[in-house]
């Protein structure tokens, strides 16, 4: 063998060792990840032939999405009979534009290639069956998930419910939504017009305000600096406060005032009972400036801020500023300056209250099951942080208590419950209204709905914006759904 020949051979030899380890990498390693990537058409055309299993809510299995079948190209069509009603949890599967919420985090399940089901697969090939997914069980209750639409019908916001004790989701809503059976037809050109009207709608229908949506949550935010204040050791809820008209912002020439103007509750110093009775911005202003950035900051984060929550829908963090100086300081202890959550956030706040100070890890996949109802998984509460002592909670659950029967939070009573509640009023921009907000649990004494309300445009006048006329209302016929009052 003459030399370049020889050269040629081993540059082959290396060629093909090259090629073989690739091929190792990608099969061993890869394929997993690249089999669930959105764009993969060729395995969209094998898994668009699977009967992917549903996804359920309820104890009867209700589906929210399931499969049927087709007679075009595919074997089954994806079909949503809820429409609208949980378009923002069950997602699309589009063979033009992928998968998205529960559609995506549970993809495997649903069609069948999780490891956990590799031995109902060869049972499957010996018994000649044709494969099918598994159910992806929700924990949404259908009658609070009803009223929260049918609270939000007309409006632009979102609702969430959460069992206080265990963290699970009982009620997620946004709305205006949209309906994903126009996302999963299987003809392309329609598909695409759907998707292109959707997106150009100015009231963005496809985005999810209960999860992945941040606003200003006003005064529903004093129960945190309240919570902040009552774990120092330094305060009590009759611990008074400076409580003018308007408070006079230091290093500025800017000023807070009270919502209505006057001082809170007929004096200049207030208890933090009757501050938060009221909502006075400015006791909660001087309150947040006492206590400093810092320990607003370590309480909002012991009751999540800072942390992304229910993944498998793509929740975003909410967060508490970095760095204010006084006056922001004194603007983000009411819910403004740059203080951002999402209405999740704000119902874990109130169910961490609710729960003795303990803030459960809100989740929203209740089980996992196969044709045959054999479990696969099963999610267990698990505990998230302790955000306040049983105690501090009690006392913030007093005070919340009597906003309900004594103050803002009055349209949320309900005849023979006792309803613990926070209103809130969230300024935006002059040219915008502000937000209405209403954040409760019942039955106080023994909690088992927390909920927030976030109204972001009802179509009336601003003068009749408030957390108390247009979302406690809402919140009130969520937890009577819940307790079986309706």
């Amino acid at each position: 063998m003459n030399k370049a020949i020889r050269r040629m051979a081993v540059a082959a030899i290396i060629l093909m060792l090259a090629l073989m380890a690739n091929s190792t990498y990608i099969q061993a390693f890869r394929a997993e990840e690249l089999n669930a990537k959105n764009g993969n058409r060729r395995v969209t055309d094998s898994q668009f032939s699977v009967n992917r299993g549903p996804i359920t809510v309820g104890n009867g299995n209700t589906p929210i999405a399931e499969s049927k079948p087709s007679d075009d190209r595919y074997e089954y069509q994806r079909t949503y009979p809820g429409r609208g009603d949980y378009a923002h949890l069950t997602g699309y599967y589009s063979f033009v534009f992928g998968r998205s919420a529960i559609e995506q985090s549970q993809n495997a399940a649903l069609n069948g290639s999780d490891p956990s089901m590799a031995f109902r697969r060869v049972m499957d090939v010996v018994t000649n069956k044709r494969q099918r997914g598994a159910t992806v069980k929700l924990t949404i209750n259908p009658s609070a998930q009803a009223a929260a639409i049918s609270g939000l019908k007309g409006k632009k916001g979102a609702v969430v419910a959460i069992d206080p004790k265990t963290g699970r989701i009982l009620a997620s809503v946004s709305l205006p939504s949209y309906d994903p059976n126009r996302l999963a037809g299987h003809d392309v050109k329609t598909v695409q017009e759907a998707w292109e009207q959707l997106n150009a709608d100015k009231d963005k229908p496809m985005l999810n305000r209960a999860e992945r949506e941040l606003y200003p949550p006003g005064s529903t935010f004093k129960l945190v600096t309240a919570a902040a204040a009552l774990s120092s050791g330094k305060y009590t809820p009759e611990s008074q406060v400076d409580s003018p008209a308007v408070l006079n912002l230091p290093q500025t020439t800017a000023t807070l005032p009270n919502q209505n103007g006057q001082n809170c509750g007929g004096s200049n110093r207030a208890t933090i009972l009757v501050a938060l009775r009221k909502s006075c911005n400015t006791a909660f202003g001087v309150l947040g400036m006492e206590l400093g950035a810092e320990a607003l900051r370590e309480q909002a984060e012991k009751f999540g801020f800072g942390e992304r929550h229910l993944p498998e829908i793509g929740a975003v963090a909410s967060r508490f500023p970095d760095d204010p100086n006084a006056p922001q300081v004194a603007q983000s202890a009411i819910g403004q300056f740059d203080v951002r959550s999402t209405p999740l956030q704000m119902a874990m706040v109130a169910a961490g209250i609710a729960n003795k100070g303990e803030v459960m890890k809100p989740y929203l996949v209740s089980e996992i099951t196969t044709e045959g109802l054999k479990k696969i998984s099963e999610t267990k509460p698990e505990s998230l942080h302790q955000a306040v002592t049983p105690e501090v909670a009690e006392q913030l659950n007093r005070m919340m208590v009597d906003v309900v029967a004594n103050g803002t939070g009055q349209p949320a009573r309900i005849d023979g419950v006792e309803v613990a509640g926070k209103t809130g009023t969230a300024q935006t921009s002059p040219e915008r209204p502000p937000y209405a907000w209403f954040v409760s649990y019942a039955p106080a004494s023994d909690p088992q709905v927390a909920v927030a309300v976030v109204v972001e445009d009802a179509g009336v006048r601003r003068d009749d914006i408030s957390g108390g006329q247009l979302a406690a209302p809402i919140a009130k016929d969520v937890m009577e759904a819940v307790l079986n009052r309706r």
